[in-house]
């Protein structure tokens, strides 16, 4: 039985727990902000355990155990209530979500991030439950009305594509780095509004503490913007490198003519 554990609760609340602490502090070792209504789905990416998934309100939400108080990623909000989601046991980029209207959405956030790469009407009443086998390639839903359907995949969405796993790397840390900068910058303002409410008990010393603290915060914002194009440039240039070299190993490959060949097709003077 693992000794560490998630729950989500009915007021939209992410729990991460330890069996074996002694005190209460030690028992729940961090509390998430969740989602508006119940979390009906909690899971932690097979391949990237630092990472879960949740599921509650109209929303899918992907989370690190490094930020508490906001997700790394999330979908649009739906027309339709989101019921159940689950990750790709073989591709980590991967993963599905139920809605009440019978939808199936299939999500690759690496080919697309705003909208789902797949949506499939399985039928016309809710869907309640989705579950991937091992292998990945067959899913099955669960409908209000107790009917099962089984869905084949195509090999796109359970073979594990090339780099996927350094893809899906750099993008948790990336949004991970970025979440981690507005959480400080949203500690500066809480920590300035304080004192806004404190009063103007420190007069000029006041005035200079707010205005080294918006220097750091432009500092902050400049350094994120910073890395984020440099990562946003190295990852277009391993692109670029990656399909220049396909076709330089193609024309290796690829004998050249020689000149017996070029003579071999002459047809013989008379």
């Amino acid at each position: 039985m693992p000794t560490k554990f998630m729950v989500g609760t009915e007021q939209g609340t992410i729990i991460s727990c330890n069996r074996k602490g002694k005190t209460p502090a030690e028992k729940i070792v961090n509390v998430f902000p969740g989602h508006l209504g119940p979390v009906y789905a909690l899971q932690r990416n097979p391949l990237f355990p630092k990472n879960f998934l949740s599921v509650g309100d109209w929303t899918a939400r992907i989370w690190s155990e490094d930020i508490k108080d906001s997700s790394i990623m999330w979908t649009k909000y739906h027309m339709s209530y989101l019921t159940d989601a689950c990750w790709s046991p073989t591709r980590p980029a991967v993963f599905f979500t139920t809605k009440m209207d019978g939808t199936l959405d299939v999500w690759d956030f690496i080919f697309k991030q705003n909208d789902p790469c797949l949506s499939v009407q399985v039928c016309d009443e809710a869907l309640y439950s989705v579950k991937v086998n091992e292998a990945g390639r067959y899913i099955a839903c669960g409908s209000q009305m107790g009917v099962t359907t089984l869905l084949e995949l195509s090999d796109g969405l359970y073979s594990l594509q090339r780099n996927e796993k350094s893809l899906v790397t750099a993008m948790f840390e990336r949004e991970t780095r970025r979440e981690k900068i507005l959480e400080a910058r949203n500690r500066e303002i809480r920590l300035k509004e304080k004192e806004r409410k404190e009063g103007s008990k420190g007069g000029d010393e006041a005035d200079d503490r707010s205005k080294d603290r918006e220097n750091l915060e432009q500092e902050l914002i400049q350094k994120a913007e910073k890395d984020f194009s440099e990562l946003m440039q190295e990852e277009q240039k391993s692109a670029e490198e990656e399909r220049t070299s396909r076709p330089a190993s193609a024309a290796k490959a690829s004998p050249e003519p020689t000149g017996d060949d070029e003579g071999a097709g002459d047809e013989p003077q008379e």
